[in-house]
């Protein structure tokens, strides 16, 4: 399933069609067992999957050190991990509570400090390299610096650049959820590969305006997040989120809409979703969030579910997609 592997960039780290997303098994929202997150990892890697994504954030550095010790045993020249950079963490002062607030199910021992600076990022890769065990990074993305974009192009980037040099790290680049300061970052730097989260999927086309087309005219590799936009394309139903929020009943309708088109053509949505991406030539992988080894395995399954090219015209003639957007069989 992952034996098509692709570039990112102009480094030398390339990535399977499918990367597991670890914010899951460091509790996003609702907790996970150390032994799911475990069989999740190995149901990932049986299915073939060797492209792990993580961060720091995502449970207060759960999720790097379940990762690590997952992939523990494992042959490290034979997957591609990438954590994340700009939140350091700091022991709380008096730790209490839940991390809820932020999104994840865990005790508040540590708390994030926004930190873009040359040494911040430094002193982030050291403390994930400890969380991970490992002794290397192959990829590290500036994680979601929507706020801190002055500081992250004059400080975090050039030091990413010569971690880079270094060979600590095998390719660099920006993690966020909107496409257009992703654009500016390709355009200003020297970054192998964007994450772009939840602008590239079935019902929300914003990447396309600029992001993808320069990433593609540059030769960024671009990894896709969020294809399910939050849910409502994995299931589409009352009460779904669209970008982590309840979907409006007109997002709603056009989920719904997409799944009928899909069912009628005998792919199920999560397929067609997942295969969407692929249609443009600078996605180099499609990145699922899973926490359990079933979502694993599903994500694989749908990602190898035959989608016609009759699916995606009659997607544009019922206007569920725009005619001018690239869809896989356009692309191989």
């Amino acid at each position: 399933m992952t034996a098509r592997r692709r570039p990112l960039g102009h480094s030398k780290v390339e990535v399977g069609e499918l990367a597991f997303g670890a914010a899951g098994i460091g509790n996003l929202f609702t907790p996970v067992t150390d032994a799911e997150a475990e069989a999740a990892v190995v149901a990932a890697w049986e299915s073939g999957v060797r492209y792990f994504d993580t961060a720091p954030h995502y449970g207060l550095g759960l999720s790097e050190r379940r990762l690590g010790q997952a992939l523990r045993g494992r042959p490290r020249d034979e997957y591609v991990l990438s954590t994340k950079v700009g939140r350091l963490l700091r022991p709380a002062p008096e730790p209490g509570g839940d991390d809820l607030a932020n999104g994840f199910a865990v005790p508040a021992t540590h708390h994030r400090v926004w930190d873009f600076s040359a040494v911040g990022v430094r002193r982030s890769i050291e403390d994930s390299l400890e969380r991970l065990g490992l002794d290397r990074i192959d990829v590290v993305y500036l994680h979601d610096p929507d706020d801190h974009a002055e500081q992250a192009l004059s400080e975090a980037f050039p030091e990413l650049a010569r971690l880079r040099a270094e060979g600590m790290v095998g390719a660099i680049g920006v993690g966020m959820n909107q496409a257009e300061p992703l654009a500016r970052f390709i355009r200003e730097t020297d970054l192998d590969t964007v994450l772009l989260a939840g602008r590239y999927s079935l019902l929300d086309q914003r990447g396309l305006t600029e992001l993808l087309p320069l990433a593609a005219e540059r030769g960024v590799g671009v990894v896709v997040g969020g294809v399910f936009n939050s849910g409502l394309l994995a299931d589409p139903r009352p009460g779904a989120t669209f970008d982590y929020a309840a979907a409006s009943e007109e997002v709603l309708a056009r989920a719904l809409a997409l799944k009928a088109a899909c069912e009628e053509h005998g792919v199920p949505l999560r397929a067609a979703a997942l295969r969407f991406p692929f249609g443009h030539p600078a996605v180099a992988s499609v990145l699922v969030g899973t926490r359990n080894a079933d979502e694993v395995r599903d994500a694989a399954t749908m990602l190898r579910h035959h989608v016609p090219d009759a699916l995606w015209a009659e997607l544009k003639e019922r206007g569920l997609l725009p005619p001018d957007v690239p869809t896989p069989e356009e692309a191989h």
